[in-house]
């Protein structure tokens, strides 16, 4: 009785699980209430505010304030924001809280920061903050200014949202006016719309009008998904009351009912599928990737209530994710989407994950072995989470409602940015993504020199080989082998010891039954041994793979152990590489910086995991060369190619990403499995294949840009002519002057500024069709001050008009004006009156300059993007400065003896071009009747190099010249110099050109071993200056690097002299 009695009570020591505060006190939610009535009362005192000091200089602030009227709207008169919803004791600068704005855009939120510094500050200048006792009082700017910041920035999202209201009312009717016709297209597209809120998200991917691109081209929309666990919420950390809606998140209720759907689905009977990747390779990559599994919790929940964010991004319906293919798997399976939508949807993972599946899921869902998907890697979301990385801290000690507004405001500044950069981003992909990584595969292919017909036929070939579920053991099939193989492990390690034992013993005088006894235990072993062997027969392989009847056992045995091993070896490979990458990223400049912390951890990491890796590597390779004793030919088995062993090659060995082959050729090897170069040239022809894809794509989102631009202009420039839209007209005419900036940083290679610009009349026409009248609907934009003349100037002469009408033209005028002339004066007057230009502080576009095509040199054009890199002293001459103005010198500087050649010649020969495009592009030279030949050669690195060989036929002699004296470079080029020269001359004797052929005893020479140049950016203007140097019969300029500016000025000068296109 005593023992349940004591134990009704609880004891002093038990500690009382604490409460979860889910909703503030009643003081909270009565603060936050009053501030939620303030806020809709200052939107247009802030308006007010804002435009009387737009583009002025500050306002000084009065002493004494008025608390005539409400106390906020008259401090916000005066540009001062309170610090409470009544009876504020401080009041804070509006201007210091947009900047603070601003400030958390680039960076986070630092109210801790900022309340520290001011409360320095003033301590400083002798000020203290002191209570009703007259105690300093130590914190007394922070929770003030925390209500200042979050409450102002509110009061900035409702008034963008009024006038995102009144924006979008103008945006429907423009959509109204553009609407398409609903009339069937040939090519099976749609005409529709995305959502307001997607288009005005990325106008690049939902911009566009056009919808129902089948999978296999692309589909219409590209996304990414990922989650991040480290954007976690402390229990502790409490919570507030609801004051701002997000716009980036999903409303929780919507997925609560998401994940109820899937539980409820997931419950019912799989349902019949064809699945295209084996089960068992869909299975292995779920066992090697967490996110795949659903039961385990990457955060401790006990700390945490919330643990993390999912991020859904479109990377320029293709969804992209770690684990895309266990998610297509699931679908699948299981009713979770429609068939309408799961017709139209296509799964890959992400580029940087593909590598951590098995292959043959590699085949199927990488996104650079998908069809249509062009150069997609679905590594958005990792550049996203690089930029939330800094408020991962002030998230999780801040309240739940505080950590959602801080993450999305941070995204919708993130947000802003990418779409004004969305030109930029063409630019690269077009330039880094479609041009170089095109421009290298299509010289793979060449070298490999087999057709695009037959590469196309062997990739078919090897994903049907490889995707077949015969290449794939059964789970079942591995795990009885594991269990086999882990007991033959343990009586190799018990033979092993007994064979120690009979040694030692041997060696010492022994009993004979000790003798005896090692005898029985020897075999009891040997009978172990022969029950393994017959257990190992049991597994039934031949039953299991046909294709393997007739195949020994011991090699079976070994070819299987082999295939798992390499998986195991691919799995370690993988998470080491990851670990390299990861320092050398931070070592090059590309990642945040690791810290001495974690670089050793890092470091100790890859040290504890390389030599298992490497145990495991050898022992593959003892495999392979047992394999090898025991193969026969007959069995058509391709054998496994052994690894090497040294890490920094094993990340370039292509042959680590593919599976052992497992079943028997039927025929002969496939090309594909014997040939490297077949196997390069494959992998060449899916990058061209999706530079091309990735080409088509950024044509569509440039022209999805092109319209979004069109109807977003037309919108703005409506709403600034409704008469409802007043009140906010500093606010649009702000947008739209922004906007306006947009033909600069929108322009790509697909649409130009002068595409755009053209727009922008088409807009203010459009905008005036529909209002139906045009008088009275110029918007009055800000002015624009022009400073006036002083008194004491003289004013511009009026202009005589000087032309002498003959009296025959008079009276014909007046015959044909007649009496109009007269009623057309006062219209005329008032046209004159009203007339106006918009002034535009933009620099005229240059236009494109050509020389004139002659039979002795080819035409050159410049275009203005050219001429921009001769105009500016620090930019990198591209290939058409290069070849045009060493075209310019040579008609300027008549050398009949010099031949200048392209710098496309050179490349033209490492790619094996053929003899016909050589002559086409080089006989116009002449070269067989010169002694020296001109070659610049571009050498393709992060930002490139320019550099010059004089080859002089009769002397023999390579002159090099490199103005920053590099050596190691020369050994590549030298030998493809040689190899130019010797396939030019034989073309030229081809053509029945006399030429002698001598490429015995060629010397190479450096002309100069000391560095010219110590910028970055001059190799280009080096060049030309050691062109003018031969021309002139000299072998090196003798200019300097302060003249490089002089000699850059003169070129630009000589091609704007040039006739204008």
């Amino acid at each position: 009785m005593s023992k349940e009695s004591s134990s009704d009570k609880p004891s002093n020591s038990e500690i009382l699980p604490q409460k979860r505060r889910i909703l503030p006190d009643k003081s909270a939610d009565a603060l936050y209430g009053n501030w939620r009535k303030v806020i809709p009362t200052l939107v247009d005192p802030q308006l007010k505010y804002y435009a009387r000091t737009l583009g002025q200089a500050l306002e000084k602030t009065h002493e004494v304030i008025s608390a005539c009227g409400t106390h906020s709207c008259v401090l916000l008169h005066h540009g001062l924001f309170p610090t409470a919803p009544s009876q504020p004791c401080m009041a804070v600068s509006v201007e210091l809280l947009s900047f603070y704005r601003a400030l958390f855009e680039r960076s986070c939120d630092a109210i801790n920061a900022l309340a520290s510094a001011l409360r320095t500050h003033y301590s400083r200048r002798g000020f203290q903050v002191t209570d009703s006792r007259g105690d300093i009082v130590h914190e007394p700017f922070r929770r003030g200014l925390g209500h200042a910041v979050q409450w102002y920035d509110v009061l900035q999202v409702e008034i963008e949202r009024q006038a995102d209201a009144a924006l979008q009312k103008s945006r429907d009717l423009v959509a109204a006016r553009f609407q398409r016709p609903e009339l069937p297209r040939p090519d099976g597209l749609q005409y529709g719309q995305c959502a307001p809120l997607l288009v005005q998200r990325c106008p690049a991917c939902f911009g566009g009008g056009l919808f129902g691109r089948p999978v296999h081209q692309g589909g219409d929309i590209h996304v990414a998904t990922d989650g991040n666990f480290h954007h976690r919420h402390r229990r502790s950390a409490g919570d507030c009351p609801r004051f701002y809606e997000p716009t980036y998140f999903l409303p929780k209720q919507f997925v609560d009912a998401v994940g109820l759907r899937i539980d409820v689905r997931r419950k019912r009977p799989v349902k019949a599928h064809a699945p295209v990747v084996p089960d068992e390779a869909i299975d292995l990559c779920e066992n090697a990737y967490e996110a795949a599994d659903g039961k385990k919790q990457k955060a401790a929940m006990d700390s945490f209530d919330d643990t993390g964010i999912m991020a859904l991004i479109c990377p320029t319906v293709v969804t992209l994710y770690d684990v895309g293919c266990v998610l297509a798997c699931s679908i699948a399976k299981f009713d979770i989407l429609p068939e309408d939508i799961t017709s139209r949807l296509r799964f890959a993972t992400t580029a940087m994950h593909a590598y951590g599946h098995v292959w043959a899921c590699q085949l199927e869902h990488n996104p650079w072995m998908c069809v249509g998907l062009g150069l997609s890697d679905g590594e958005g979301t990792e550049r996203l989470w690089s930029r939330f990385v800094r408020l991962i801290g002030v998230e999780r000690s801040s309240s739940r409602q505080r950590r959602l507004w801080l993450i999305d405001r941070q995204a919708t500044a993130i947000g802003s940015e990418m779409k004004a950069d969305l030109g930029e981003w063409i630019k690269r992909r077009h330039k880094r993504g479609v041009k170089d990584q095109e421009c290298m595969a299509l010289d793979v292919i060449n070298r490999c020199e087999t057709s695009v017909e037959d590469l196309q036929a062997q990739w078919t070939d090897q994903r049907q080989s490889q995707l077949s579920i015969r290449a794939h053991a059964p789970a079942r099939l591995r795990k009885e082998l594991d269990t086999v193989l882990s007991l033959q492990a343990d009586l190799d390690a018990s033979d092993r010891a007994l064979q120690t034992t009979k040694t030692m013993l041997e060696k010492e005088t022994a009993s004979d039954d000790t003798l005896n006894v090692l005898e029985s235990l020897q075999r009891g072993h040997d009978r172990l041994m022969d029950k393994v062997e017959t257990l190992f027969s049991s597994l039934n392989v031949q039953d299991r793979f046909p294709e393997l009847d007739g195949v020994n056992l011991d090699f079976v045995r070994v070819l299987l152990i082999a295939r798992d091993l390499k998986m195991n070896i691919r799995k370690c490979a993988i998470a080491s590489f990851f670990e390299w990458d990861k320092l050398d990223r931070a070592v090059g400049g590309s990642h945040q910086t690791l810290g001495t912390k974690l670089h050793q951890h890092t470091r100790k990491a890859i040290a504890k995991r390389q030599p298992a890796l490497m145990t495991a590597i050898r022992k593959f390779n003892s495999y392979c060369e047992r394999l090898e004793l025991l193969h026969d030919p007959t069995w058509n088995i391709p054998l496994p190619t052994p690894l090497p062993t040294k890490l920094a090659e094993l990340r370039g060995d292509q042959t680590l990403m593919q599976d052992v082959w497992i079943t028997p050729s039927i025929g002969e090897v496939p090309r594909w499995l014997e040939d490297s170069d077949i196997r390069d040239g494959i992998r060449a022809l899916l990058k061209r294949d999706r530079c091309q894809e990735e080409q088509t794509r950024l044509v569509m989102e440039a022209d999805n840009l092109c319209c979004f631009f069109r109807e977003e202009l037309t919108a703005l420039e409506l709403s600034l002519r409704l008469p409802e839209n007043q009140r906010f007209l500093m606010i649009l005419q702000q947008r739209h002057s922004n906007f306006l900036r947009l033909r600069t940083r929108w322009s790509n290679p697909f649409v130009t500024s002068i595409q755009l610009t053209s727009l922008v009349e088409q807009a203010s026409h459009c905008a005036i069709a529909h209002l139906g009248a045009p008088q009275n609907t110029t918007p009055q934009f800000a002015s624009v001050t022009m400073q006036a003349l002083a008194e004491d100037e003289p004013a511009l002469p009026e202009e005589e008009d000087s032309a002498e009408v003959e009296p025959e033209q008079a009276a014909l005028a007046d015959i044909l004006e007649g009496d109009i002339a007269g009623a057309e004066i006062e219209e005329d007057q008032d046209l004159v009156a009203n007339v106006c230009a918009q002034v535009v502080w933009d620099l005229p576009e240059v236009p494109t300059r050509t020389t004139s095509s002659s039979s002795s040199f080819p035409r050159q054009i410049f275009e203005p993007r050219d001429i921009s890199f001769l105009a500016s002293p620090t930019a990198l001459l591209n290939d058409v400065c290069i070849n045009g103005c060493a075209i310019l010198l040579q008609m300027d500087i008549s050398n009949p003896t010099v031949a200048t050649f392209s710098t496309h010649d050179l490349p033209r020969i490492r790619y094996n071009a053929t003899d016909n495009m050589l002559w086409r592009n080089s006989s116009w030279t002449r070269y067989w009747e010169k002694d020296v030949w001109v070659l610049p050669i571009h050498r393709a690195s992060n930002v490139g190099h320019w550099v010059l060989c004089v080859i002089h036929l009769s002397r023999k002699e390579l002159h090099l010249f490199d103005s920053l004296a590099e050596r190691k470079p020369w050994k590549h080029d030298v030998k493809d110099i040689m190899k130019f020269i010797c396939r030019l001359l034989i073309v030229a004797r081809y053509h029945n050109k006399e030429v002698h052929i001598d490429l015995d005893g060629w010397v190479a020479r450096p002309l100069t071993i000391k560095a010219l140049q110590t910028n970055g950016y001059d190799c280009g203007v080096w060049i030309l200056a050691n062109i003018i140097a031969v021309l002139h019969g000299r072998q090196i300029t003798g200019l300097r690097e302060d003249e490089m500016k002089d000699l850059r000025y003169y070129l630009h000068t000589r091609v704007l002299s040039l006739p204008v296109d």
